[in-house]
């Protein structure tokens, strides 16, 4: 049953104030739009509306098909007040650019990143992290949300991203992940890797400093297994996978303390990005 004090709003004007946040939210919209400076991303389906709940952030509005409603009732009885915009597919597929075939939408505020630091120490109920992984420029919004499930499955305490990484709460990005970017803590880097700035350390010396073995994924004649690394796995390991085209910046291969390849078979060289850190991912896992 609804909840009585439901701020619930019928959608019979596709312009009506209120909407702006879902307007037009097919993909080659979005890219130009400035969602992380607007301080909001937008949950798809309702199973990542309620990981992001459940994480902790807060809704702005919801938007869903009437059908949704009845499902989504608990939800909504939470954040009273919240308003909840519905109507039938057909007009809320007017307002957003496509067909909702997973019928719900929350515009949810976007949460301040903690520093690099941090994020590290409250890892593991505040034990600290000890398995992490760094996406270096990665710009395809798949590969991140596919990287971050990966990382969620592995048990990897944390994500850092560079400055340049793709936005992990991108719409695309959050689906593919299944909701696990509000699973696994992550945040971004100040500086990577091109030397400190401001005072700020660079991105690998900071990971070295907090006791973190650096180790990039990369073909270099010098790379050792990974079959090595996995029978001695350093207390505390960051990987560091690069972009889907060049990989890892040569900067950032020399900055690291090792390089790592993954075995292949068939002639295969590499792995597209999020696979291979499924696999560095199991085989560092903590035991």
């Amino acid at each position: 049953m609804l909840p009585a004090d439901l701020d619930l709003v019928e959608i019979t004007d596709v312009t009506a104030p209120g909407l702006e946040d879902y307007v037009a939210l097919t993909d080659v919209r979005l890219r130009s739009r400035t969602e992380p400076g607007k301080g909001l991303y937008i949950a798809e389906s309702s199973t990542v509306i309620r990981r992001a709940l459940a994480a902790g952030h807060r809704p702005r509005s919801f938007f869903m098909e009437h059908k949704w409603l009845t499902s989504m009732a608990d939800v909504l009885a939470e954040h009273p007040g919240v308003p909840v915009y519905t109507g039938t597919a057909e007009v809320l597929e007017q307002v957003t650019g496509f067909h909702l075939h997973r019928g719900a939408l929350a515009s949810m505020h976007r949460p301040a990143l903690a520093p690099v630091a941090e994020l590290l120490a409250a890892a593991r109920g505040g034990q600290g992290a000890r398995r992490v992984v760094v996406l270096e420029d990665t710009v395809d919004h798949t590969n991140v949300g596919a990287a971050m499930r990966a990382c969620a499955a592995m048990g990897v305490d944390a994500v850092l991203f560079t400055p340049s990484c793709a936005d992990p709460l991108y719409r695309r990005a959050v689906r593919v992940s299944m909701g696990t970017v509000f699973q696994v803590p992550w945040t971004r880097f100040e500086h990577w890797p091109a030397g400190p700035a401001d005072g700020a350390a660079d991105g690998v010396d900071l990971l070295r400093s907090l006791g973190f073995t650096v180790a990039a994924l990369a073909l270099e004649d010098d790379s050792v297994s990974l079959d090595v690394l996995e029978h001695d796995t350093p207390e505390k390991l960051a990987l560091v996978f690069g972009t889907e085209g060049d990989g890892l910046k040569k900067r950032t291969i020399t900055a690291c303390d090792l390089t790592v390849k993954i075995p292949m078979a068939g002639g295969v060289d590499s792995l597209n990005v999020a696979s291979a850190v499924a696999v560095a991912g199991w085989a560092t896992r903590v035991r």
